[in-house]
């Protein structure tokens, strides 16, 4: 599993601002960033351009910080340091590293494995990080058996991390996730109306956001509109991301974990959740497990989830779980 993105904004503007200061006079500002491998968007608003100017410098270096930390792309991250870490030694994690793996463990055992952020061999093996390529059944095999967030264990004092195997983390279904949390709790106190876009999930601070979730094949089509007015909402698909091969056919970068195998599933899965870490974990999940499956999953759950899916006729078709619909009322499917 690697990465969870199909493009979940196609425009995004401020809606209700909470002030005293009439709407009219706030200041906006904008500033787009490429951070932990995509375009991240960041608006800001305030009653004056240096409050609002503040606001956004405070968000991008939060998400620099995060990115420092847990990006497997960074060699010199956390989760860097920990993929070459010596089998079967101990290393020390800072309290985000920590908590997150803890969190992405409960998961992993929830999920029984669809969602599982090792499986940084498995993305090797299929070239998710370059052009593309389709391993032959001996190396899938192999980068197999070099997988899941099991072979990875926390100590409970001092919080450290031993990986029992040569496995390797991929924090792509989890690290955007982390990172608006984050940008979330150092905003809290923030006088004035915020959103933060890191290439398809959105998080936001006080006000109701418009948002276009697109359509699982057409990025630059709609297919539901709706108001965000807090919590974070991730998108999980393959229309923006998935790789073509030079015979012309698709690998999809979203990956089963539990058979090494891309999801083939022509369709995208959207979550709502006050955790952006748990938004980000669950919309990879539930498009692993697939509409039927993960449909019946998040119900029982309580998840609030909404598929889309494509027909053979090419129609779309929208079923989302009623604590989706329940949250967004005023949610419009095309």
């Amino acid at each position: 599993m690697v990465g969870t993105r199909s493009g979940l904004l196609l425009a995004l503007t401020v809606g209700t601002c909470v002030a005293c200061t009439p709407r009219s006079e706030w200041v906006r500002v904008e500033r787009s960033v490429a951070l932990m491998g995509t375009i991240a968007r960041f608006v800001a608003e305030a009653p004056d351009r240096a409050r609002a100017l503040e606001s956004l410098e405070q968000m991008v270096a939060t998400v620099e910080d995060v990115e420092a930390e847990i990006s497997t792309w960074r060699d010199d991250s956390v989760l860097g340091r920990l993929n070459r870490q010596p089998v079967g030694d101990a290393m020390l994690l800072p309290s985000l590293s920590c908590e997150l793996l803890d969190r992405a463990a409960h998961w992993w055992r929830e999920a029984d494995g669809a969602f599982d952020p090792a499986v940084g061999r498995l993305v090797e093996a299929w070239g998710l990080r370059g052009d593309g390529r389709r391993p032959g059944a001996d190396e899938l095999d192999a980068a197999l058996l070099s997988s899941g967030l099991g072979e990875i264990g926390l100590t409970a004092e001092g919080c450290s991390a031993i990986r029992r195997a040569d496995v390797s983390l991929d924090a792509g279904a989890f690290g955007k996730g982390a990172a608006l949390d984050e940008v979330r709790r150092v905003m809290a106190d923030v006088a004035g109306a915020w959103m933060a876009d890191l290439g398809g999930q959105v998080a936001v601070g006080p006000g109701a956001w418009p948002v276009a979730l697109a359509h699982p094949l057409r990025r630059d089509e709609p297919a539901m509109e709706l108001e965000l007015s807090g919590g974070s909402l991730a998108t999980s698909g393959g229309s923006e991301r998935d790789l073509v091969l030079k015979d012309g056919s698709r690998v999809g970068h979203v990956l089963d974990p539990r058979t090494g195998i891309p999801v083939t599933w022509r369709g995208s899965v959207a979550v709502w959740s006050h955790s952006a870490f748990d938004a980000d974990a669950l919309s990879t999940a539930l498009r692993v497990m697939g509409l039927e499956a993960g449909f019946d999953w998040a119900v029982d759950r309580r998840i609030a989830a909404c598929f889309f899916t494509v027909g053979p006729d090419g129609e779309l078709m929208i079923r989302a779980t009623p604590e989706f619909r329940r949250r967004f009322r005023a949610a419009k499917g095309r």
